[in-house]
């Protein structure tokens, strides 16, 4: 990791070391805790033959015991940069029969398509080389990839979210976000700690080049009256990899 970067990840593991109590009520109804999102992402990859499943940035591990239960019998495996929310989720007992492994996104312990499914639940928006990680999670798969994240242009007003597309298209997002920032590339807040400006649009080649089908669906309500929904209507997104089985070839 660049070393400019070590004190943005400093700065994010305090917030969370600090946090790591009462982390699961802050971020209640987020990512895989929104029930519409949960079913709708749980009814996909149940037409899916899933024996095992790893979620990146599993923070106290709550999210696991659903998948669990979706998939009886399959493996459902986490893993977490962050100690403190490691040792919430083995006080609130999530480890007893789930594995929740400390380690980072950006170097998963694991060899290639090790599990059918990889995903992630707004964690992608709190780190600076959301490519990586998000390669890293193509590694690893086989089956499917889940992203779900913010969308920066689906953000603010409807002249900021068309300013914001029209920088990202003709390659002068990035400056603009230097500047911005005070060229520190991130933003804190209070109830979200340090986050970097993106969009699961930033990484969506990576999973299209990976897999056979890519679906894109709204994470909360919005309007959908434009051919741009959910791009210019969504604040968040689900995205969805889909690669198709490996089928043998017959011998001849």
């Amino acid at each position: 990791m660049p070393k400019a970067l070590e004190p943005a990840v400093e700065i994010q593991r305090e917030y969370y070391s600090k946090t790591a109590s009462r982390y699961d009520i802050m971020h209640a109804f987020e990512g895989v805790d929104d029930p519409v999102s949960s079913r709708i992402i749980l009814a996909i990859l149940q037409s899916l033959d899933v024996r095992s499943l790893l979620d990146v940035g599993s923070a106290t591990g709550r999210g696991l015991q659903q998948f669990a239960a979706g998939f009886p019998g399959a493996l459902v495996c986490g893993i977490e940069p962050v100690a403190a929310l490691l040792q919430q989720g083995v006080a609130a007992g999530v480890t007893k029969q789930l594995p929740l492994l400390q380690g980072t996104g950006q170097a998963l312990p694991f060899a290639n398509e090790a599990f059918d499914v990889v995903c992630e639940f707004a964690t992608l928006h709190h780190v600076p080389d959301p490519r990586k990680v998000v390669q890293e999670m193509t590694r690893v798969a086989r089956r499917a990839v889940v992203i779900c994240d913010s969308n920066r242009f689906g953000q603010g007003s409807r002249a900021a979210r068309l300013f914001k597309l029209f920088l990202y298209k003709v390659g002068l997002w990035r400056a603009f976000d230097y500047l911005r920032t005070g060229g520190k590339w991130y933003q804190i807040s209070e109830g979200d700690g340090l986050f970097y400006s993106y969009s699961v649009y930033d990484t969506y080649d990576i999973v299209a080049n990976w897999a056979d089908r890519v679906l894109l669906l709204p994470s909360v309500p919005g309007p959908s009256n434009t051919w741009f929904h959910p791009l210019l209507s969504s604040p968040g997104i689900i995205l969805i990899g889909i690669r198709e089985p490996k089928i043998a070839a017959k011998e001849r």
